[in-house]
């Protein structure tokens, strides 16, 4: 009936205006949002460039680097991976991309016959292994999406903890970088053990500095900073998630507020012929009925000429 299918697709647009109208809210929210992340990961790079000038200052000040967070097991029985996600969806492929690529590296792990230990940060993540049977250590939320240095410091001492104890023999950290709001790529690397201080130093700007007397020694510095350092590490890596995450959002909101503003017009389109089609119906059984009548008129006078021949 083509009246009752105008009436479902009147129903159809309005009900998909109301979701452009909140994903145009949810795009513009995170719009702002990635910006605030960006400002936030720009104003933590200070701290850590200047984190990393003091280890090359220990460097070479001739630190001996024997810190446990710098040790490297020759058997690696169990492997850590320290998984960044969000706590929320409609991200786009945020999570499953950082997810796929967490779970090809602990599968290699497995194929390789090592144990693992799931540290997640996220409530995708968490999910996401939880729903697929995987152990799970240890298991943050309510930190993605404006991540703090307390969180930082509150992931990276439960990680270094168990990595100095034995009970994980590499890290493997896995997030999502962020470059630019239009570019963020997948990063799966190593966070335990350090690279040596040499590496770290070598990371550092290289200028020449004044030489320093270190305080009690530069393996004393040594054994308060990469601890920091770990902290930092970690801190610059939720931060990027953060900022990604933000990223992801804006575009995969915009995508599907453009897609529904295409679906309005289709369905527009497809409500507009509906209502021509009802209205050529009403005219043709206007007609049809008009032909109808005149029919019977003219058989009637038909039928009295006919009596009165008769007469």
């Amino acid at each position: 009936m083509p009246g009752g299918q105008e009436r479902a697709l009147r129903r159809r647009i309005t009900s998909v205006q109301s979701t452009k109208k909140i994903t145009r809210a949810m795009e513009l929210i995170a719009a702002t949002r990635v910006v605030k992340a960006q400002q936030r990961a720009h104003a933590a790079r200070p701290y850590s460039t200047k984190l990393t000038s003091v280890i090359e200052d220990v460097a070479a000040g001739g630190a001996e680097a024997s810190h446990p967070l710098l040790e490297r097991r020759e058997t690696v029985r169990r492997v850590g991976f320290v998984v960044i996600t969000s706590d929320r969806g409609l991200a786009g492929p945020y999570n499953s991309s950082v997810i796929k690529a967490a779970e090809r590296e602990l599968m290699d792990a497995q194929t390789k016959g090592r144990d693992y230990s799931l540290m997640l940060i996220g409530k995708k993540g968490q999910d996401y292994f939880q729903f697929r049977n995987y152990r799970i250590d240890e298991a943050f939320t309510g930190m993605s999406d404006t991540p703090t240095y307390d969180d930082a410091r509150q992931v990276a001492k439960i990680v270094a903890d168990r990595f100095e104890s034995g009970h994980i023999d590499e890290v493997i950290l896995a997030y999502m970088e962020f470059f630019t709001i239009g570019t963020q790529r997948v990063a799966v690397r190593r966070f335990l053990p350090l690279e040596s201080i040499d590496v770290i130093a070598a990371a550092g700007t290289g200028e020449l500095r004044a030489a320093f007397e270190f305080e009690p020694s530069p393996e004393g510095v040594l054994e308060s900073l990469l601890p920091r350092y770990v902290e930092s590490r970690l801190f610059s890596a939720l931060l990027d998630a953060a900022a990604s995450e933000h990223a992801n959002r804006q575009r995969a909101m915009k995508a599907a507020t453009d897609n529904a503003e295409e679906l309005i017009t289709k369905l527009t389109r497809a409500m507009n012929r509906a209502r021509q089609d009802a209205i050529t119906t009403e005219i043709m059984e206007i007609v049809g009925g008009a032909e109808a009548l005149k029919d019977e008129d003219d058989d009637g006078e038909i039928a009295d000429l006919l009596a009165t021949a008769n007469q």
